[in-house]
């Protein structure tokens, strides 16, 4: 009864964001409530989990789980947002963008813009980085005769491993929140993990795109190029733009301060220094740390002042904090209720590893929901007591959650239009670049974390 329970919850989730527009923060806030009300009523008469059993229960749960998902996340993403505004406002992002474009060339174009995007990425959300890329990717489409949909594939694929997978962005914070594990030890493998993604889904698969088009002579129009460049070019305003280096420095600062933190603690013994470490590396500190010093050396290069960049930073940010909330609390309902632990024993019943159970759960709530930060939170929640009574590493276990966040977008997913709209590519191209791209990053990412377990008594940080 309370699979059929769950599949009822998921159906009204998919109904109320695709069928009736319904904005996901709400949505999910629906159904958190009602899923806890169907079980209630499923258990009337018989025997409720402990903490329960009330409706007083179900609206606590919501409101413990949403509050816990803000605190552990809400402090680092607003702040990474205005880090990445300081590097886009001051030039920053362009610089790096030229300076990575120059060092390879043209014919090795694809690696560049793979590159890039995974670096602008960490900072910066995937829509804001598909307009700063879409103009230089035309051009470099029409004098270079690579595939659109290949660059598009090499952008989208690399900007969205680093959303998925890398701090200091939403859903790889509320993965780790979720499953109680080490911020910068996650952040190393998460990080490494999200390159190899980007090279196999991006780079790899992008580049056999690009052949399939050669190979049947694949044109692209163009022909409103020369505006749309003429029309950013007008609405742009001048300034001096901070060097390459110097908006590198804005990203490695918080963390260089996370990583420290975090690995201190397997070289020095207990003390006044890894005390201070410690306390430099807590994400909240690092990331805090990372705004003022992107403030003080960005503030020569900004055209306006540095309380409005932090003010609009604030803004942006508040409906993906609400967003994500919502999905920690709805996945708590599922993992109250007993609906998280009746899913994962039926997949256990297939003698599914732990590490692909948290693939494919967060891959089918990707594909239901269109959306990763959604997919990934109730992911967490479903699979958190699994994932550490397993003896693989809840570090490995949480790259996997997050691998299934990537790919396999559909026309659900606003992001699969923002690509399509940006790169000008039609609904058959955005499948074939971003759809199935991002499947190829995520399955690679599996594969590479499924190494990794083979070794985890040996890696620092897994065992």
């Amino acid at each position: 009864m309370l699979m059929i329970v769950f599949l009822i919850s998921i159906a009204v989730l998919l109904f109320c964001i695709i069928k009736i527009k319904l904005n996901a923060f709400v949505s999910l806030l629906a159904c958190a409530y009602g899923t806890g009300i169907l079980v209630l009523l499923t258990y009337a008469g018989g025997t409720a989990p402990e903490n329960f059993s009330t409706l007083s229960d179900v609206s606590a749960c919501v409101t413990s789980n949403f509050g816990s998902t803000l605190g552990s996340i809400g402090i680092v993403t607003g702040l990474g947002v205005m880090l990445g505004m300081f590097m886009y406002e001051s030039g920053g992002i362009d610089n790096i963008v030229d300076r990575v474009l120059n060092l390879v060339g043209p014919k090795r174009s694809q690696y560049a813009v793979s590159v890039a995007g995974f670096i602008t990425g960490i900072p910066v959300f995937g829509d804001v980085v598909y307009i700063m890329f879409a103009p230089m990717l035309r051009v470099l489409s029409r004098k270079t005769g690579y595939s659109m949909a290949a660059y598009g594939c090499a952008i989208s694929v690399a900007t969205t491993c680093t959303f998925a997978l890398v701090l200091p962005t939403a859903p790889p914070l509320a993965v780790a929140a979720a499953m109680d594990i080490n911020v910068g030890v996650f952040f190393f493998y998460a990080l490494i993990s999200a390159f190899v993604g980007m090279f196999f889904g991006g780079i790899i698969y992008g580049g056999f795109i690009n052949k399939q088009d050669q190979k049947a002579g694949r044109t692209w129009d163009f022909s409103d190029l020369d505006a749309e460049l003429a029309e950013n070019e007008k609405n742009a305003v001048p300034h001096k733009k901070m060097g390459a280096a110097m908006a590198m420095s804005i990203l490695l600062v918080p963390i260089a301060l996370i990583l420290v933190g975090s690995f201190s603690g397997f070289l020095l013994t207990e003390g006044p220094v890894l005390t201070a470490l410690a306390f430099l590396g807590d994400k909240n500190v690092a990331m805090t740390i990372g705004v003022l010093y992107a403030a003080f050396i960005s503030r020569h290069y900004l055209p306006r002042s540095i309380t409005e960049i932090m003010t609009d930073g604030a803004d942006k940010v508040g409906l993906i904090l609400l967003i994500t909330g919502a999905g920690g609390a709805y996945g708590g309902i599922l993992k109250a209720c007993g609906i998280a632990d009746l899913i994962t024993g039926t997949l256990q019943g297939f003698h599914m590893p732990v590490l692909i159970m948290c693939f494919v759960i967060a891959q089918v709530l990707r594909i239901a929901t269109g959306s990763t930060t959604v997919a990934l939170t109730t992911t967490a929640a479903i699979v958190s007591t699994s994932a550490a009574a397993s003896g693989i590493s809840p570090i490995l276990c949480a790259i996997a959650v997050c691998a299934g966040g990537i790919g396999l977008s559909l026309p659900n997913d606003s992001g699969f239009w923002a690509i399509s709209k940006f790169f000008h590519l039609n609904e058959v191209d955005t499948i074939r670049g971003w759809t199935l791209g991002g499947f190829a990053a995520g399955v690679s990412i599996l594969i590479f974390v499924c190494l990794l377990s083979l070794c985890q008594g040996f890696l620092p940080g897994l065992a």
